[in-house]
């Protein structure tokens, strides 16, 4: 039986070598996908792994070898990792990636950092870092071919009295870190494996109707269940195998391409993007079986009944028992509203869990809502091509509903993903304009006593000629007791900072001061010019003057012992908002005040690692919707060809009885955009409410409508997939001959 399933796949006329090459294809596709998939998480572990030594933690009492303090640092939007180390034994541990420590007045700086600092201007980022270049760090200690990391050596005494000693760099990945994008992966996965295998199961059905009519022809004249059964494994085995291994193939080619997709954010090393032994193994077997199981699973009506089978005997119509799984994934997501797990784990098995059961649901109960669409057809229908169509769907509405699944599941993966980015960046973004792009903070922390005190800020910004760098418009200085807390009172008054009004007046939309003061009680909300609730229901400046910006309350201290006594809090340099003024402000105060573990920065460079983690999300959005969309029109195609093929003889003895071609490309048409429409519509509703149970049960958000882009993207799909199916509409007039007609 064997050899004559293999005989059958290759002999059976240019119908089943059609059949095979499309099916191998599909099987292919889905290999490499697959393959990209788990090559992507096992580069996602290895990009961690090679960053994982800069999560180093020590202690500041201990004997250990080496000192070190790692911050960050900016420049034009983009992260730098800067590695400060002294040896302070024999035995100093060496950081990954170079060959020994860099000593007093030297640095190793990274490939993409070396770049940067040669085609800049040396005001702007290379005074940071005054010393000798001394090498190249390795790929072993970047996480990525465009980290900008810098390690730079000091003397014991030059480093900050905040700085841990280690005697050995970490190795291990924080399980936070990994799991947290193994569950972006596994959903983005899940996203784009499941058109595939709806591709390939719709592939592996091409033309089964004239296959289960020909192993039925088989049963009737004496062979087994288990012959038919064993036939129709090899021919789906035989084609899997072929696909599996073309996608071997194709998945060398596309290797070094997928490295350079920003799954993370920022591309992996080409070595990283590989697929283990065991990975291998399980893709190779796996796919070949799950056809073969499959194939066993869509001859099960021939193995029951043969004469149903020669007899077309109609399905029995879908139930509505289908829509427990859809209904049971969107009640587990609401469950947990107001129950959000407190461990990592716990979160992802709740809503990963929920997402995959409405994504089930939608396939499951696709067929079901397909037939309450052909109902609604039916009663509305007024012509013979709406008839015939209704008809039709009611007929067989999981075939119907199976040419359109696809699309389905990529624009409820779409609609959740976009409502969650919506809604979290209309609450979280910043505001990549104004103030939080043009207005500089830093922060400085009394608690070091190495480096310079902060009642000596005054005289050393003149000094630093910050004041006359082309951009800067204004630095205004605010002094905060280190013993006040920001929402109590002090000597000084019922807020947390002063600001000399001198220095107030060079800003006007910060506010102003009342008439004859000399020094203003500011809330910390000056530093976003915005007025913080707190600062409402604790008595804040609720004066405003004639052009609406506020007037601070006058503090009782003089000029004299405010510069004396109170401690600097913080400098704001207000700017043009151009990338060389802020760069070029940025290293005079870096090196002005050196040792301060938080770098000055605007909003948006503070909030870079969040927007960053939002490109994220949208870049994988982007990429479900991209890779999906293609997958689901091939999909419909196969399926509408397939679907047209099998039914070429009652189209043609339509023809002949006088029905016109328009109506039967009528009747083909309403039989694809019904259960699109349909379901598409639920599609949409169930993914707005899963993002929307999601942000109520994590964050505690309401959904925000989406931007335009969504529903241009949504109304490209729709007619993506209609164009798909008006493309097969002439093949109707070729297959409808009158010789199609005649008795095999």
């Amino acid at each position: 039986m064997i050899g004559f399933g293999l005989r059958l796949t290759v002999a059976g006329g240019r119908e089943a070598i059609a059949r095979l090459v499309l099916i191998a294809t599909a099987v292919a596709l889905g290999t490499v996908l697959l393959l990209s998939i788990v090559a992507a998480v096992n580069a996602v572990d290895r990009q961690n792994e090679r960053g994982a030594w800069l999560l180093t933690s020590g202690q500041r009492t201990t004997d250990d070898p080496l000192q070190w303090l790692v911050r960050e640092d900016f420049y034009d939007g983009r992260t730098i990792a800067r590695v400060d180390v002294a040896a302070v034994g024999p035995d100093a541990p060496v950081p990954p990636g170079v060959d020994r420590l860099p000593g007093p007045g030297e640095y190793y700086a990274s490939p993409a950092l070396r770049e940067l600092l040669a085609d800049t201007p040396r005001e702007q980022l290379g005074a940071r870092y005054p010393g000798r270049d001394v090498g190249t760090i390795g790929d072993a200690a970047l996480r990525d071919p465009e980290a900008l990391v810098i390690l730079v050596g000091s003397a014991p005494d030059q480093m900050p009295a905040s700085a841990p000693r280690i005697a050995r760099f970490n190795t291990e990945v924080p399980a936070l870190q990994t799991a947290a994008m193994r569950l972006i992966l596994g959903v983005v996965g899940a996203g784009l494996l499941f058109p595939v295998l709806i591709f390939v199961a719709t592939a592996t059905r091409l033309s089964a109707a004239r296959r289960e009519q020909r192993f039925a022809a088989m049963r009737l004249v004496g062979a087994t269940p288990r012959q038919v059964s064993t036939i129709a494994t090899v021919e789906s085995a035989v084609a899997a195998a072929l696909g599996t291994a073309l996608g071997f193939v194709a998945f060398v080619g596309v290797r070094r391409p997928l490295a350079e997709v920003s799954f993370t954010g920022a591309p992996f090393h080409a070595e990283d993007v590989v697929v283990h032994w065991p990975g291998m193994l399980l893709v190779a077997l796996g796919i070949p079986l799950a056809a073969a199981v499959a194939a066993r699973i869509t001859l099960r009506r021939v193995r029951t009944s043969p004469l149903g089978i020669a007899r077309r005997a109609t399905p029995r119509p879908p139930r509505a028992y289908r829509l427990i799984p859809l209904v049971a994934g969107i009640v587990e997501l609401a469950w947990f509203v107001g129950r959000r797990p407190e461990s990592t784990n716990g979160q992802t098995a709740a809503y990963l869990t929920g997402m995959l059961l409405i994504m089930v649901g939608l396939v499951i109960a696709g067929p079901w809502l397909t037939m309450l669409g052909s109902r609604v057809l039916a009663a509305r229908s007024s012509r013979p091509a709406t008839l015939i169509a209704a008809r039709r769907l009611a007929d067989d509405p999981k075939a119907a509903f199976r040419a359109v699944s696809g699309l389905i599941l990529a624009l409820f993966v779409a609609s959740t993903a976009i409502g969650v980015i919506t809604t979290i960046v209309a609450n979280q973004g910043s505001d990549r304009a104004g103030a939080a792009a043009s207005m500089m903070v830093m922060s400085f922390d009394d608690r070091e006593p190495k480096v310079l005190m902060p009642t000596a800020v005054d005289g050393a910004v003149e000094r630093s000629g910050l004041r006359s760098v082309d951009g800067v418009q204004a630095v205004t200085l605010v002094r905060s007791d280190p013993y006040q807390p920001r929402t109590g009172g002090s000597r000084y008054g019922p807020y947390s900072g002063l600001v000399l009004c001198s220095d107030l007046a060079r800003t006007p939309e910060r506010g102003s001061c009342a008439p004859g003061a000399e020094v203003a009680s500011v809330w910390p909300s000056i530093l976003s010019g915005q007025v913080d609730e707190d600062e409402e229901s604790s008595g804040g400046a609720k004066q405003f003057d004639a052009a609406g910006r506020r007037i601070w309350p006058t503090a009782r201290i003089s000029t004299e012992e405010l510069l004396a006594k109170v401690h600097v809090g913080w400098i704001l340099v207000d700017t043009d908002g151009a990338p060389a003024t802020l760069e070029h402000a940025r290293t005079l105060l870096e090196t002005t005040f050196p040792g301060y573990p938080v770098p000055p920065g605007t909003d948006n460079d503070y909030n870079a690692s969040f927007n960053d983690s939002l490109v994220i999300w949208q870049r994988l959005a982007q990429i479900v919707i991209v890779g999906s969309l293609p997958i689901a029109g091939c999909s419909l195609a196969v399926s509408v060809v397939g679907g047209l093929m099998e039914r070429k003889r009652p189209f043609s003895l339509l023809r002949l009885s006088g029905v016109p071609l328009r109506t039967l490309r009528r009747v083909v048409t309403l039989e694809s955009a019904v259960p699109l429409l349909t379901v598409a519509a639920v599609a949409i509703g169930t993914g707005f409410l899963a993002a929307h149970l999601f942000l109520r049960a994590q964050l505690d958000y309401s959904l925000r409508a989406p931007g335009m882009a969504y529903y241009v993207f949504v109304l490209v799909g729709i007619a993506t997939s209609l164009g798909v199916l008006a493309s097969t509409l002439p093949l109707l007039r070729r297959i409808t001959g009158p010789e199609t007609a005649r008795h095999e």
